[in-house]
């Protein structure tokens, strides 16, 4: 080797251990600067990343807490299949053909059916089971799978669209059962799992966390409808609706109810209906056939930024009182228009849905505790929970269709039958002012069928009825088809919610 590449050959070497000992020095300052010491190696939890956080021995998710929750849930948790009739357009007959031809004899005509799915929760050992008022809706049949093949026909106990809740009972023994938590004790971020019946998949898991709490997406439409759902991630789809939102401990905190949704499938927003909530109308409909529901007597309102300014108030927390029914319960506790609610036995409340939801807790006759802020002042009162009837009296689950539509009807006779060449109707022999006769219906008219169902009896006309009242459609409404004795068709729509 010539003496020239010799000292080029020092010099890399050189340069290379003056580049170990500098990077060497630097790296040293820099920790000793920083603190880490040898903690800069990820030795300690705190410092790794996000990614990579060690869970402790104790956490839920380590013990299985997902695991233990499924198997606790999926043996409660039945397939709840529907038949209902198919509703039809309504259309006119054609009047020249009829003038030609005669009307054509009215036989019955079975309607056509329609399948539905959805999910239920068992609740007692002898067979109840709570479900969505809108998956039970207008159902002629009802049958129940459970986790274990099983199956059964189930019989309707009540229903309840202002909730969307219906307890239905099956005839067994000695199943399992869903235990319900305290949804009030739930929190923001909390684990919860969905179990369910999605696309008919039988006993589907998922897992998300609870969103938000008492929120209001305005789907119900009930008259004295209640809206204070779970929100949550956890994949719902149809078919699961009825099912069970339960804790990690396996209690039910919610019967999961609606998504939102563009496409008609997941897209990441589902709610439930608090087991705060579930409690007290299953045990309604249980013991009454009809939820017993509290009125307070008010028209309210949500604080906004606007309408605080228009009224000028100085706080956007609680309840806005518009008006107070005269008479009603808040009138007879003192509480009066422009005051605001904040508390409902102690319960603070800041918008309808949460006042709404405390107060759904309650019967007519209960007293509650309320505080109002009155021109910046706090007060509490004492308030009578009344009905929607204004006492306090126990509310009938039964309708009497008669008394209900203002009519006294008979079944037709066999020479009615032969003169209008018909095979059945009832016959109005009595009419008062009411809901048939204020669209025009008048005395002798025979009523052949309401909304597709032929009307051959009292009991007919009662099922029509009780199917269109507990119908979860925002319009309830009878379509009644008949003919008057000179043999004139006539066709009437009812509205219901008037």
């Amino acid at each position: 080797m010539n003496t020239k590449n010799v000292k080029w050959l020092w010099i890399a070497v050189a340069t290379f251990v003056v580049s170990v000992v500098v990077a060497t020095i630097i790296s040293f300052f820099i920790v000793k600067n920083h603190g880490l010491g040898n903690q800069a190696f990820l030795s300690s939890k705190e410092h790794a990343p996000s990614t990579f956080v060690a869970m402790s021995e104790d956490s839920p998710i380590a013990s299985h807490g997902f695991v233990k929750a499924a198997e606790a849930t999926v043996n409660t948790v039945v397939h709840v299949r529907t038949k209902s009739p198919a509703k039809q357009v309504a259309f006119s007959r054609d009047p020249f053909f009829e003038f030609f031809f005669g009307y054509p004899q009215m036989e019955r005509q079975e309607p056509r059916m329609q399948e539905g799915a959805g999910s239920g929760v068992i609740i007692s050992s002898d067979g109840y089971i709570v479900t969505n008022s809108h998956v039970v809706a207008s159902s002629t049949n009802i049958e129940v799978t459970l986790n274990d093949k099983r199956t059964f026909e189930a019989t309707l106990i009540g229903s309840d669209p202002n909730t969307d809740i219906a307890l239905i009972k099956i005839d067994a023994k000695d199943l399992p059962v869903s235990v319900f938590g305290d949804s009030d004790a739930l929190s923001v971020g909390e684990w919860v799992l969905a179990v369910g019946n999605p696309f008919n998949l039988t006993s589907t898991v998922t897992a998300g966390i609870v969103s938000a709490k008492a929120r209001s997406i305005n789907i119900l439409s009930g008259d004295m409808k209640i809206e204070s759902f779970i929100q949550t991630d956890a994949a719902i789809n149809p078919g699961n609706s009825g099912g069970a939102l339960v804790n990690l401990q396996g209690e039910l905190v919610g019967i999961n109810t609606a998504i939102a949704t563009t496409t008609g499938a997941y897209a990441g927003y589902g709610f439930a209906v608090p087991s705060s909530i579930v409690q007290k109308v299953v045990v309604d409909l249980k013991q009454y056939g009809t939820v017993q529901r509290a009125v307070l007597g008010v028209q309210i309102a949500d604080i906004t930024s606007e309408l605080a300014k228009e009224k000028g108030l100085k706080t956007l927390d609680g309840v806005y009182i518009h008006s107070v029914v005269e008479n009603g319960a808040a009138d007879n506790a003192g509480l009066k228009s422009e005051d605001i609610i904040q508390q409902i036995n102690g319960i603070r409340v800041n918008t309808v849905a949460q006042l709404q939801e405390q107060l759904s807790r309650f019967r007519p006759g209960d007293q509650v505790t309320i505080q109002v802020l009155r021109r910046n002042k706090e007060l509490s009162m004492r308030a009578t929970l009344k009905n929607k009837l204004g006492n306090t009296d126990v509310v009938s689950s039964q309708v009497n269709a008669e008394e209900y539509l203002s009519i006294r009807v008979k079944e037709i006779d066999n020479q009615t039958k032969s003169q209008l060449r018909l095979s059945y109707g009832l016959q109005i022999t009595e009419i008062k002012k009411g809901k048939l006769f204020d669209q025009g219906i008048k005395n002798n008219y025979i009523i052949v069928s309401v909304n597709n169902q032929a009307i051959r009896t009292k009991d007919d006309l009662q099922q029509a009825l009780d199917t269109a009242l507990n119908a979860a459609d925002r319009n309830k409404v009878l379509f009644i088809t008949g003919v008057y004795p000179n043999g004139v068709r006539a066709y009437y729509a009812i509205n219901l919610d008037e």
